[in-house]
């Protein structure tokens, strides 16, 4: 499967908030209780176009994944043992796989392709939070070699503060 990434805009707005809003519903199907209509909002994704900070990734102009990409972090990141605290980083928010297009590689092909981005602004390490009830994102992550270094608990329960250097 071919992938095309990109900006999104406010145009893609509602098809965006259509793909979360299912994979929503795939996850409470799956009893995975990380984002409900509390989080994320479609004002999240709003501001995140409006910042320049929200990408897709395309495939037979359809979005099949989103995601965050900035310097930006909650006050519980603090509670990281971050192992390279010191180096540039970006934190990945809201990535999220259209369950239509789920399983077939699409997320681990989007890190990948983060790493890549990345690299060409001489950047070498990448954060993020992972639900701990989640274990597809946790296999996910393990397979590409993202260290836990932490925890936070929010209101939807505990997740894990992970961080790759690569």
């Amino acid at each position: 499967m071919t992938l095309q990434y990109r900006k999104a805009t406010l145009d893609d707005l509602e098809e965006i908030y259509a793909l979360v809003s299912h994979a929503v519903d795939d996850l409470i199907r799956k009893d995975i209780l990380q984002w409900d209509e509390i989080y994320p909002t479609k004002e999240d994704f709003r501001d995140d176009i409006n910042r320049n900070q929200l990408y897709v990734g395309l495939t037979d102009n359809q979005i099949a994944v989103v995601y965050a990409l900035n310097q930006e972090s909650d006050k519980e990141y603090q509670n990281g043992n971050w192992k390279y605290p010191d180096r540039p980083y970006y934190v990945v928010h809201r990535l999220c796989v259209h369950p239509n297009f789920q399983h077939k590689g699409i997320a681990k092909h989007t890190l990948l392709h983060i790493e890549a981005e990345l690299l060409q602004n001489d950047i070498h390490a990448i954060r993020l939070d992972a639900f701990s009830n989640n274990p597809f994102s946790l296999k996910l992550y393990d397979s590409l070699q993202y260290s836990r270094v932490g925890y936070a608990d929010w209101r939807k329960g505990r997740f894990y503060l992970m961080e790759k250097y690569f």
